[in-house]
């Protein structure tokens, strides 16, 4: 039994949609914000063709037993002037199915991206993980990754 990750094609892409919608249901749940400013912009399926053929994006479909069970997607940005041209690696979006959580797809999705970044010659990283999900961040915590910086928010409009 073996968990697996490789770079995701435009083949994947209804398989990268339905994970993309569990996962936008399971952090609904979390922050009703999500959807709003943390997913991807509608339509899901042109977002993630253009994330695909983005050289500056990457995308990963991770496998359990050859079965599709997760995806990642990572940006590479700019950081401000004053760091000198240094850029940073952002993992945007992680899921991978309730089912195999416990079998190593997200650790090989995660390890396979950051030795990518790394080869792109990029040395700091973020993670973006929902306050309160404890999973997330317990995960990224195990991969060497500590909190930076927290956005607070306010919204008028909830009771």
């Amino acid at each position: 039994m073996t968990a697996a990750a490789r770079p995701a094609t435009i083949e994947d892409l209804p398989v990268l949609v339905h994970l993309y919608r569990r996962l936008e249901e399971e952090m609904v749940a979390l922050s009703t914000m999500w959807p709003l400013t943390s997913g991807l912009a509608e339509p899901i399926d042109l977002r993630l063709t253009e994330a695909i053929g983005d050289p500056d994006t990457i995308v990963l479909l991770g496998s359990f037993e050859g079965y599709p069970l997760g995806f990642l997607l990572a940006t590479v940005d700019s950081m401000l002037p004053q760091a000198g041209g240094e850029r940073l690696g952002s993992i945007r979006l992680v899921f991978v199915a309730q089912e195999a959580r416990e079998v190593g797809v997200g650790e090989v999705m995660r390890l396979m991206v950051l030795e990518e970044l790394r080869a792109r010659g990029i040395s700091r990283f973020d993670a973006h993980v929902l306050p309160g999900h404890r999973l997330a961040k317990n995960f990224f915590e195990q991969g060497g990754f500590s909190a930076r910086h927290i956005i607070m928010h306010h919204d008028d409009n909830r009771g």
